[in-house]
C-alpha cells in the first residue's frame, strides 16, 4: 500500500515513519515536507536508503505539488502543520494557512484520487481546559490559543468532507507527546538540554499546570491501530494518561541529570495559558490500542535520548533557534532574576 505522509520530517511524522517502516514490509512510503525550521531529515537518515521511502520537499499549501505526490496513493496521514502555542501567539498567520488551507489542499486531491483513508493528526488542546473529568472524543471543542484554534479548523473541514462527500476521513487527538528527534523549543527538550549546559530551565507561572506526557512511540501505534482500524468519519483520542505537573516534571528532568533544582526559574506564564489537558483514550482502546511507557518512564526514556545525541540537538540550539529563545524567555528570565 502507497501511504503519503506529510510532515514526516517532524518529530511525530519521523517516527510514524520508522514505525510502520518496520511493521509493515509491504508498504510505501512518501513523505512531503516543506522542511520548516522544526523539519529535519536527520531524523530520517536511518532510512533514508530504504527503498519503500522517498522524500519530496514541498508545501501542503501547494496543489501542483501535492496533487502529484498524491498518484497511486491510497492513505494519507497529515502531520504537517504549524505546532507551537508560544509561536501562534506571536504570529498567528501561518498556523492558520498550513493548518487549515493546507487541509483544504490535501482534502481535494485526495478525494479526487479516490483515497481509502485520510488521517487527519489533531491534539486534545482543541477541547480547551480540562477541569473535570477527561474530555471523551463527542465533548465540544473549545481552543483559546491561535495553534489549537487552527488545529481545530482543520478538524472541522476534514469532517465536513466526510459528512459532505462520504471521503473517509478519520480523526486522531493526541496529548503532549515526548520523545526523540522533537525540537528543543518544546518543553520537555528545551529543559533537558539547558540543564545539561547549565542553563536555567524558565517554566511558566507556577509550574502547576498539568500535562498527559504520552510518548511518541505510543501516539505513533494509536495512529496505526486508526488507520487498520478505525471507523471513517469518527474522532479517536490518543492519549496514555500520564498526568504529570509541569514543576514536577521538570524536577524529575533535574533528579536524572544529577543537576540543582536552582536551575528552575519561574518565569511570567504564557498568555491564555491552558491549565490542564486530559482526555479519554477508551474508544481507541476498545481498538486494541495500549500504551507501553508510563508518565515517568515517557519523561526519563527522552530525556536519555537527548543525553545521548547531543550532535542532533546542538546544532539545532543555534541560528534561527536562539532568536527564538531570546524573544520568548530573555525578557522573562531578566525579570525573574535568571541569568539567560
Amino acid at each position: 500500500m502507497k501511504i503519503l505522509v506529510t510532515g514526516g520530517a517532524g518529530f511525530i511524522g519521523s517516527n510514524f515513519i520508522r514505525l510502520y517502516l518496520s511493521h509493515h514490509s509491504d508498504c510505501e512510503i512518501v513523505n512531503l515536507d516543506k522542511l520548516t525550521y522544526a523539519g529535519n531529515l536527520e531524523n530520517l537518515r536511518d532510512v533514508e536508503n530504504d527503498p519503500r521511502y522517498s522524500f519530496v520537499k514541498g508545501d501542503i499549501c501547494d496543489s501542483d505539488v501535492v496533487g502529484d505526490v498524491m498518484q497511486g496513493v491510497r492513505a494519507v496521514v497529515n502531520f504537517a502543520a504549524e505546532t507551537h502555542v508560544d509561536r501562534s501567539i506571536g504570529d498567528p498567520s501561518g498556523f492558520l494557512r498550513t493548518d487549515i488551507f493546507g487541509v483544504h489542499v490535501l482534502l481535494e486531491a485526495a478525494r479526487e484520487h479516490g483515497v481509502e483513508r485520510f488521517v487527519q493528526i489533531s491534539t486534545d488542546e482543541v477541547y480547551g481546559v480540562t477541569t473535570g473529568e477527561p474530555f471523551t472524543e463527542d465533548a465540544p471543542m473549545n481552543p483559546r490559543n491561535p495553534y489549537s484554534a487552527s488545529k481545530a479548523g482543520g478538524e472541522l473541514l476534514a469532517h465536513s468532507y466526510f459528512t459532505t462527500y462520504g471521503f473517509p476521513v478519520l480523526i486522531t487527538r493526541g496529548a503532549n507527546n515526548v520523545g526523540p528527534n522533537q525540537y528543543p523549543e518544546k518543553v520537555i527538550p528545551l529543559f533537558t538540554t539547558n540543564a545539561i549546559e547549565d542553563k536555567p530551565l524558565p517554566l511558566y507561572g507556577s509550574g502547576e499546570q498539568e500535562r498527559d506526557y504520552t510518548h511518541v512511540l505510543d501516539h505513533c501505534t494509536g495512529i496505526e491501530c486508526v488507520m487498520d482500524g478505525g471507523e471513517p468519519g469518527a474522532t479517536y483520542n490518543i492519549g496514555a494518561g500520564n498526568h504529570m505537573k509541569n514543576i514536577d516534571m521538570a524536577r524529575l528532568i533535574l533528579r536524572e541529570l544529577g543537576k540543582p533544582e536552582e536551575l528552575i526559574v519561574h518565569v511570567e506564564d504564557r498568555e491564555g495559558h491552558d491549565f490542564r489537558y486530559a482526555i479519554d483514550s477508551t474508544k481507541l482502546r476498545a481498538l486494541g490500542w495500549e500504551p507501553s511507557f508510563d508518565a515517568e518512564g515517557a519523561v526519563l526514556s527522552a530525556v536519555r535520548w537527548y543525553v545521548e545525541n547531543p550532535g542532533w540537538w546542538q546544532p539545532i540550539k543555534s541560528g534561527e533557534f536562539l532568536e527564538y529563545y531570546e524573544k520568548q524567555y530573555g525578557k522573562r528570565l531578566e525579570e525573574a532574576g535568571g541569568t539567560g
